[in-house]
């Protein structure tokens, strides 16, 4: 029930059709008896700047999502952005503070890292390559050097990419190693697909899997499929492997502390959720 006590989270994007989020935290929401919403919202790009502007004038909105196409924008609108959220370029998560200033965070990486994490990776120390420097790699690698590792590949077809990534790592993260131009997983701990190879049938692989060793931890973010043509590959070799909506699931718990409710499991999130992949 939506009452005049309700807290609003908006859900920014455009179109709106494909919004997975409400069906997920609202169930979550009822259940805690949290008397909050996600709402979708779809705004043009055209109309985004002056509609955000506006959304935060209301009194009982807590914060927002923020999806396509409004990541990139939304880091010029706020008073505050974090050092993730630099280093990605985009913006996925607003909060407005008690004092009215807007805080932005970006959260698809810190999805894919605890998944990680939760898993047993061990990330201090280690070798990453990411396939993919649009918004989705950029944000995994920067939460991937928030948790300590000592080097990573960069590759993406457009080159000029992956050399603007590898020099906001650099700016925000002297001390990582970045090497760009190769897409060869040997010698790494973790690999990741952030690219949309996967989406269709037919598409090539992101890598030459049978350069990936058995011990390489082997990531993927599509999410079509819950076991992509490149997991099925990698697994067939032994590879452990995170699915692409464990990002997802797994990001909802940070999404969540960061607008300061109640925090909770992937695997809870997972049983009241009212979508089917």
């Amino acid at each position: 029930m939506i009452s005049g006590k309700t807290t609003l989270i908006a859900h920014l994007g455009y179109p709106t059709e494909s919004f997975r989020a409400p069906m997920i935290y609202n169930p979550y929401f009822e259940k805690h008896g949290i008397d909050a919403v996600v709402m979708p919202m779809g705004v043009k790009a055209e109309d985004y700047p002056d509609v955000f502007r506006s959304l935060f004038r209301l009194t009982n909105i807590r914060g927002a999502l923020i999806t396509m196409p409004h990541k990139i924008t939304t880091i010029s609108l706020l008073d505050e952005v974090s050092t993730t959220a630099k280093v990605a370029g985009s913006c996925n998560a607003v909060l407005r503070r008690s004092d009215g200033s807007l805080l932005g965070d970006m959260f698809d990486g810190a999805g894919f890292v605890r998944g990680l994490m939760r898993k047993g990776q061990k990330l201090t120390g280690a070798k990453v390559l990411v396939v993919g420097s649009g918004g989705v790699g950029s944000a995994i690698a920067a939460s991937l050097a928030a948790a300590g590792i000592s080097a990573i590949g960069l590759f993406d077809n457009h080159s000029a990419a992956a050399e603007a990534l590898s020099d906001r790592l650099r700016q925000h993260y002297p001390q990582l190693q970045t090497v760009i131009g190769s897409n060869d997983p040997t010698g790494y701990d973790v690999v990741v697909n952030a690219t949309p190879l996967g989406m269709k049938d037919g598409d090539p692989l992101p890598m030459d899997v049978t350069r990936i060793a058995p011990s390489t931890f082997v990531g993927e973010v599509v999410m079509k499929q819950e076991i992509t043509p490149f997991l099925r590959a990698a697994r067939d070799k032994g590879c452990p492997i995170q699915v692409g909506t464990d990002m997802l699931f797994e990001q909802i718990p940070a999404y969540l502390e960061f607008f300061g409710f109640r925090s909770t499991t992937p695997e809870e999130l997972r049983a009241v959720a009212q979508i089917a992949y």
